[in-house]
């Protein structure tokens, strides 16, 4: 009891400490326009690092409730689990407060074990059987979580797991059952969060969903194809979920062929559920390395503008790595990217994407071999989006080091109307900083011709 004590301190007292550090870059960042990425950097792994401890912290305290063999009259009827905060509904009979409440919510006024209609549904707490709890957890040395520190808890019944079960298995069914389950399995993950869980705690879901798509023949069937592939989005949005889709083995390959051969809603979901996976670093690189990116790019070409969105945000989140920066430089982006641009199509999203490839030589090289420089002044000169102005600086900037020839490009733009000159005093801290380093250049470059 002692160590459980002990060890409880322990794991909060990180935890306040990983939050404190957390508030404390988080403030840097929000108070300093001028913040390193290193910041950031620290921000996001301390972020990462508190979620996970308190992932592991539910995650042990489940673990253990789960595998105590409490008695029955402890046991929630609609959840089977162990009771946090019992209720007594108007029949007299006992339930967890979460799962009863969320049984009443959906317009059943029936008890669910006596089946008897409800005259009210006013909830009285049950103290007594609250105690016995209390006392039996501290009897087994088992620490029982406070239902107020749980609000959102992800509320799934015997039913629902039952429900899911039947609909996965209906995916090896005829064509027409496999159509009216992938339907249905796509409305299920998409509006009810804790069914999206559920999924990734069913033992072998994602092979069961992602059996009728044979690889190879991924688009026989369209809208089969289709539903199942945003199936696999809406359960990607699961945090808990991430890894597990990105570890299974035929998942991320028929997300790519799915970018290749599917639809236009479908390659544009399939994008999306790459994004929503990239969100992991260590789901970076097996999807960088499983060969997303080049139908990532050619979908940003091709596609329609929400599928172009889509995919323009995967291949930036994939790029925020640099194995993956010099794939996507390596497989065209940078020209897709600046027609795109140049058409006027997603500037803002599309210069950003830019502006990070730009950590890469190449795609330094590039966009000069593109006579990119003009057209970049241009946006420069005629936007007022602050964003767009510090990410075609950035890109100015790497082109400058990268190049001195286009000095006299951008020369001959500051002399005729001052350009540079007027982001350095009124833009953002970035942007002046980048201004100023160009101006120190076309300094540099008149005093050695002088």
């Amino acid at each position: 009891m002692a160590k459980t004590a002990e060890k409880t301190t322990g794991v909060a007292k990180a935890t306040t400490e990983l939050k404190r550090e957390l508030q404390r870059l988080v403030n840097a960042i929000v108070d300093d326009d001028d913040y390193s990425e290193e910041t950031t950097d620290q921000a996001m792994m301390t972020l990462y690092s508190r979620k996970k401890l308190i992932w592991k912290r539910s995650l042990s305290l489940s673990l253990k409730l789960d595998s105590s063999n409490f008695p029955d009259e402890f046991k929630c009827p609609l959840s089977k689990a162990l009771m946090k905060d019992p209720v007594i509904l108007a029949t007299g009979q006992t339930y967890d407060r979460l799962f009863i409440e969320n049984w009443l919510k959906y317009g059943k006024r029936i008890c669910p074990q006596t089946q008897q209609v409800l005259s009210y549904t006013v909830l009285t707490p049950n103290c007594l059987v609250r105690e016995m709890i209390s006392q039996w957890c501290k009897k087994n040395d088992i620490e029982l979580p406070n239902p107020a520190e749980d609000p959102d808890e992800e509320l799934i019944t015997d039913a629902e797991r039952g429900h899911l079960n039947s609909l996965l298995q209906k995916l090896s069914s005829s064509l027409s059952d496999q159509q009216a389950a992938a339907k249905e399995l796509r409305l299920l993950t998409k509006d009810t969060p804790h069914i999206r869980a559920l999924f990734g705690q069913t033992a072998n879901a994602l092979f069961r969903l992602l059996k009728p798509l044979s690889p190879g023949r991924v688009d026989c069937h369209p809208d089969l194809q289709e539903d199942l592939i945003t199936t696999v989005l809406n359960v990607s949005i699961h945090d808990s979920n991430k890894k597990l889709v990105a570890d299974n083995p035929v998942a991320i390959p028929l997300l790519i062929e799915s970018l290749k051969f599917g639809n236009m809603d479908t390659r544009s979901n399939a994008a999306a559920a790459l994004l929503t996976l990239s969100d992991l670093d260590s789901n970076k690189r097996v999807i960088g390395k499983s060969g997303a990116l080049k139908p990532l790019i050619d979908l940003l070409e091709e596609g329609h503008l929400l599928a172009m969105k889509d995919a323009a945000s995967a291949i930036f989140s994939l790029c925020l790595i640099f194995e993956n920066n010099e794939k996507a430089v390596y497989e065209g982006a940078v020209r897709v990217i600046f027609t795109k641009i140049m058409g006027g199509i997603l500037i803002d999203e599309l210069l950003a994407v830019l502006a990070l490839l730009s950590r890469h030589e190449r795609a330094v090289e590039q966009i000069g071999e593109l006579d990119a420089v003009p057209s970049l002044l241009s946006i420069l000169r005629e936007n007022t989006n602050e964003r767009i102005k510090e990410n075609c600086i950035a890109i100015l900037y790497k082109i400058c080091s990268n190049d001195r020839t286009k000095l006299r490009e951008i020369k001959g733009e500051e002399n005729a109307n001052g350009t540079i000159s007027m982001l350095a005093q009124s833009g953002t801290l970035k942007a002046r900083r980048k201004a100023n380093s160009i101006l120190d250049r076309l300094t540099r470059a008149a005093s050695r011709s002088t």
